[in-house]
């Protein structure tokens, strides 16, 4: 077995029209730009993320937890999003849960969300088992977004403090065999 010390959870990688790179604080700016949008955390658990210091929390967090990553748009260079790996779990070959991922609305429905978990989720099977991915229960634009890509709904669940409630989050799994019969191994 691989050690799982070795995945890199800052990598930068790449999809087409995108650029995944390790988040820094110069990124702030361009990055609630796109998050002080209300609509995009409408159905989400943190429904008031697009509030400055909400949002600043969120932030600051994903650069402490070492895992976040910056979405850029190749062709115009700006910023459209992020997501991060964290909660690196050594049992089993491994797990890492993929996440906290938000994109500007005008890259939602497209091929933006696929692109950009296929080049996370390859990179990390190249070093553990399985993805994972916790979903607000209620969530059901990520939950279908989530489908459709090919995750695979566990029985997992857990409860995360959300916009000052605690809210159900459900858990879908990609390991190498949802990777490799799923829309995310035919790009």
């Amino acid at each position: 077995m691989r050690e799982l010390k070795l995945l890199d959870r800052q990598p930068t990688l790449e999809a087409p029209g995108l650029l995944l790179r390790p988040l820094v604080v110069g990124d702030w700016d361009a990055l609630f730009a796109v998050a002080s949008d209300p609509f995009i955390w409408k159905q989400h658990p943190a429904h008031d993320r697009w509030k400055d210091p909400v949002f600043r929390a969120f932030f600051d967090d994903a650069l402490a937890q070492g895992g976040a990553l910056a979405v850029v748009d190749t062709a115009s260079n700006t910023i459209i999003g992020s997501s991060r790996y964290q909660g690196l779990e050594a049992e089993a070959g491994g797990s890492i849960e993929i996440g906290w991922t938000f994109l500007a609305r005008s890259y939602w429905g497209g091929p933006t969300n696929l692109a950009m978990k296929r080049a996370m989720t390859s990179h990390a099977l190249s070093s553990i088992a399985e993805c994972r991915f916790a979903v607000g229960a209620q969530n059901w634009r990520s939950r279908k977004a989530m489908e459709k890509i090919g995750g695979r709904l566990t029985d997992r669940t857990d409860m995360r403090g959300m916009a000052g409630e605690e809210v159900r989050h459900v858990h879908y799994v990609i390991g190498r065999s949802e990777f490799d019969a799923g829309p995310l191994g035919r790009g």
